[in-house]
């Protein structure tokens, strides 16, 4: 990342420069099929999905637009469940949510995991089997655990001492009995980026092992009358390739879990790794498949246990961004073109988008990085150093930072831009009050929206002022 400079990152030296990763293809029209969806494919410079083509999807719903290939979101899961058969995969809601895709998930036989009232309400509309939802959130309410424990979620991931005296109340006063795991923390910190590196000790989620907490919070739970103390639970960050990081964090959770077992004398049937898989999201990127994965994980575990001599538990994953994440891509309408002269004698095109920060803030807020291809025609133009930036008042308004395009990409082309389906939908917003995009499913040449356009009523709805 670019040095720091008084006037921002983009003064920095080297900052107007291409990462080193960055290579100028032999034919711009091509995609890079790592990138995108399973069905995603190119007839004659026009990109479809799901066998639909962009531009009649656009001609007829509009752009920006979220594309969902339902295939391939469907693919992902399964292969998550047939990889770790002897696991509950619990999809993470937070990545992105609706009633659609969470009818698919009970239909492929995931679980699911939910963090606040409103994921959980969208559970409740599409009948998701509550026994398969697990709840989790540093700062539970009173009034969301007591309506977790009457819709008889599964099981709530525990985050503070606080929730646990909040739990005992809820149950003592409705005899309930409240199906618990420990959000504990182990310590490791995954080679991610520092603002979702969620293992280490000095940050807002979990229990601490090292300065003793954990043990203590699997105390209390144990002693209290209406909480079930089913496991620990450990998260180590996300976007991760490898399972080095998951490998120290088994080792010490399930030190702890049995010291608990030992010293508390209670038997915890599960235990729960987390999520954070990565994806790629450019050619520098390498993801394990959910195979590899699973294969690695379960000998880091049973190996560790024969080491402690314990059982081994039965076992959860929360993969959210590895199935939803390529299975989603953005479609743009180009506005403007510059070119602006860069040290060298370089030129980057400037492309501006019909969206932006508030359909994917995951660029400013991250520094992400992001790839994007022509979609609605062939050019036999030489590919330049381009930047696809949004329509917003924000200098940082930036959707693909460095990418290289058709040098003749002009006003009214579709761009599109893979690997979108997680934080992009969940986390968009109406700076500037832009409207959110729509999400539309496509699946065997038909298209389904799943979350309608905003229209600008649904923007003043909640203004009552005068």
């Amino acid at each position: 990342m670019p040095t720091s400079h008084p006037s921002g990152w983009a003064h920095a030296d080297g900052a107007l420069r291409g990462p080193s990763w960055l290579r100028q293809p032999t034919d711009a029209n091509e995609i890079v099929p790592l990138l995108w969806s399973t069905t995603a494919e190119k007839d004659g410079g026009v990109l479809s999905v799901g066998g639909v083509a962009v531009t009649d999807l656009v001609r007829q719903e509009g752009s920006p637009a979220y594309v969902l290939d339902e295939v391939d979101f469907r693919s992902r899961a399964r292969a998550f469940k047939q990889a770790f058969d002897t696991y509950d995969v619990f999809y993470a809601g937070k990545a992105f949510l609706s009633t659609t895709t969470v009818r698919w998930l009970d239909e492929e036989g995931l679980h699911l995991d939910v963090c606040s009232g409103g994921e959980l309400s969208v559970a409740q509309r599409a009948g998701f089997p509550m026994e398969r939802v697990g709840y989790h959130g540093n700062n539970k309410t009173e009034s969301e655990l007591a309506r977790a424990l009457h819709l008889g979620v599964g099981r709530i991931i525990v985050d503070s001492f606080h929730e646990i005296e909040r739990l005992e109340r809820l149950t003592a006063a409705g005899g309930r009995t409240a199906r618990v795991m420990i959000r504990v923390t182990a310590g490791v910190e995954a080679h991610t980026h520092e603002y979702i590196a969620t293992a280490h000790e000095d940050q807002k989620f979990g229990f601490s092992i090292t300065s003793g907490d954990a043990f203590e919070a699997a105390r209390r739970v144990h002693d209290a009358a209406g909480l079930e103390l089913l496991g620990l639970h450990s998260h180590i960050g996300s976007q991760i390739f490898d399972s080095s990081g998951f490998e120290v964090a088994a080792r010490r959770v399930l030190a702890l879990h049995a010291r608990v077992s030992e010293e508390i004398g209670v038997d915890m049937p599960e235990m729960d790794l987390g999520g954070g898989f990565g994806i790629a999201y450019t050619t520098q990127d390498d993801p394990s498949d959910p195979a590899q994965l699973a294969g690695e994980m379960s000998k880091i575990v049973e190996h560790e246990c024969k080491a402690l001599g314990i059982a081994e538990p039965r076992l959860s994953i929360e993969p959210g961004r590895a199935i939803v994440g390529p299975s989603m891509c953005t479609v743009y309408t180009v506005g403007t073109v510059k070119e602006v002269a860069l040290d060298g004698g370089q030129v980057r095109a400037y492309v501006s988008v019909d969206g932006g920060m508030s359909d994917n803030i995951r660029t400013a807020l991250y520094d992400a990085d992001y790839s994007a291809t022509l979609a609605s025609r062939r050019s036999d133009a030489p590919a330049v150093l381009s930047r696809v930036v949004g329509k917003h008042c924000e200098a940082g308004d930036i959707v693909v930072k460095d990418e290289f395009l058709p040098a003749d990409v002009a006003p009214g082309d579709l761009l599109a831009v893979p690997g979108t389906g997680a934080y992009c939908r969940s986390m968009a917003s109406n700076y500037n009050h832009v409207l959110r995009p729509a999400v539309i499913a496509v699946r065997d040449g038909k298209i389904s929206v799943v979350l309608r356009r905003e229209t600008e009523d649904d923007l003043l709805a909640t203004d009552v002022g005068a």
